[in-house]
């Protein structure tokens, strides 16, 4: 969340970021009226509290006199009952005036693009060409079906639409790439991995921004205070919640394999086969726990370490700077995504999202860290990418390695993961 004295003292900047990101900015109206009305019962209970410090002054020198002081005891009792009350307003107040904080969004950087949609989007590079077909490409589920390592009817049968079962080495590809990244992010980029509960409390869902304003978009556990995790940014952002860490100890890198779990309204269409936007999928994470100065170049770094994934795997993609309107990360300061190339679609799609959420969640978890040097206490900066979502790589292997014959070959990363190099259609379909 933003500090409440900096949207109090910069209410015009808030309002043209809010603005920018597309969102109401009815929210920062209502921030201040109700900061107003806080502030003005503040004054009212100190001068309260100041006029009954008087009266029990007064009540205790008339006593010490021997004199009566029942009418001031009853001037102060009625004082007592009146601040009693105004306190019961302010403690209300400042639950309202919370509530309101943390549905504004967080400030976009000043390099960030303008715009309210995609179409203000800065493509920063790209790398690798997408293959030229010698034949008609399949979609990705259509190849899962020939090949019998995806079985939508049966999934479908299990949970319903929108969900995705696995099958013999279309399960082993999934289990090869989640192994593939870890590896690749524990070895060589020094993330410590980490293994949380898919299920976490309301608290830590609020730290990371997916509450109060998206509960809707969330699985909630009926009748417990559990929600099941949209990412594991949720996690392994809040492990050091209410801690105060080391200077020495930052930068902190984590990674994890969980699944997800989101509604994903989406459009129709061809963006709801598949494996592309289902409610369930799974994904190696990345999150970093940074000191200020440092955030914006390990950003640059989050995202190299994304697209090394994507390199490896020789499947073409490029880096999009995402726009204010375009940012759906709530906490987020600066954005980019790395899409890759979909042939079934003729077009780039999302298949992880970088982001630098500054001081953001931090403040919502009061995550802080103290210098070394001055002793000083500030919150630290937290980033999080997708390293990268599991079930969209694999899609993309699928289309962009398929052959002719409706084989599909594996890429030489992940050959020694699977143990095979390609996968066959099997006998009793040709």
């Amino acid at each position: 969340m933003l500090d409440i004295k900096f949207i109090r003292k910069n209410p015009e900047l808030i309002r043209k970021a809010i603005k920018n990101r597309g969102y109401s900015d009815d929210i920062l109206d209502e921030f201040l009226k109700v900061d107003r009305e806080r502030l003005s019962l503040i004054r009212e209970v100190e001068d309260l509290k100041h006029e009954l410090n008087k009266k029990s002054k007064e009540i205790g020198k008339l006593k010490s006199e021997g004199k009566d002081s029942s009418k001031l005891l009853n001037e102060s009792k009625i004082l007592s009952d009146k601040i009693d009350l105004l306190d019961k307003k302010l403690k209300d107040k400042e639950m309202e005036l919370m509530d309101l904080v943390l549905r504004i969004p967080n400030i976009p950087h000043e390099s960030v693009p303008v715009g309210l949609d995609d179409s203000a989007n800065i493509e920063i590079r790209k790398w690798g060409k997408p293959r030229e077909f010698d034949f008609e490409p399949l979609p990705h589920w259509e190849l899962g079906n020939i090949l019998d390592i995806l079985d939508q009817e049966k999934s479908s049968r299990l949970s319903g639409s929108r969900f995705s079962l696995y099958k013999g080495l279309g399960a082993s590809l999934e289990r090869a790439l989640i192994n593939f990244m870890l590896d690749l992010h524990i070895k060589e980029h020094e993330y410590t991995e980490i293994f949380p509960p898919f299920l976490v409390r309301s608290d830590i869902m609020l730290g990371t921004g997916q509450l109060p304003k998206f509960g809707d978009d969330m699985y909630k556990i009926e009748g417990e205070d559990l929600w099941l995790i949209p990412t594991a940014e949720v996690p392994l952002t809040n492990l050091h919640k209410g801690e105060i860490l080391p200077e020495e100890e930052l930068p902190k890198y984590y990674t994890a394999y969980t699944a997800c779990f989101r509604k994903e309204a989406g459009a129709a269409g061809k963006d709801t086969r598949g494996l592309i936007r289902v409610h369930q999928f799974n994904k190696v994470e990345m999150v970093k726990i940074v000191k200020p100065e440092d955030s914006y170049e390990e950003l640059e770094k989050l995202v190299s370490e994304a697209e090394e994934v994507l390199k490896r795997l020789e499947l073409p993609y490029r880096v999009v700077l995402l726009s204010t309107g375009d940012m759906s990360g709530f906490s987020a300061s600066k954005t980019y995504d790395i899409e890759v190339w979909m042939p079934s679609y003729n077009r780039y799609v999302e298949i992880s999202s970088c982001s630098n959420c500054t001081d953001f969640q931090a403040r919502r978890m009061n995550t802080r860290f103290r210098r070394k040097e001055s002793g000083k206490l500030e919150f630290v900066h937290t980033l999080n990418g997708s390293g990268v979502a599991i079930g969209r790589t694999t899609a993309a292997i699928l289309e962009n390695y398929q052959d002719a014959d409706r084989s599909v070959r594996i890429p030489q990363a992940l050959v020694p993961y699977m143990g095979v190099e390609r996968i066959e259609r099997p006998l009793d379909s040709l």
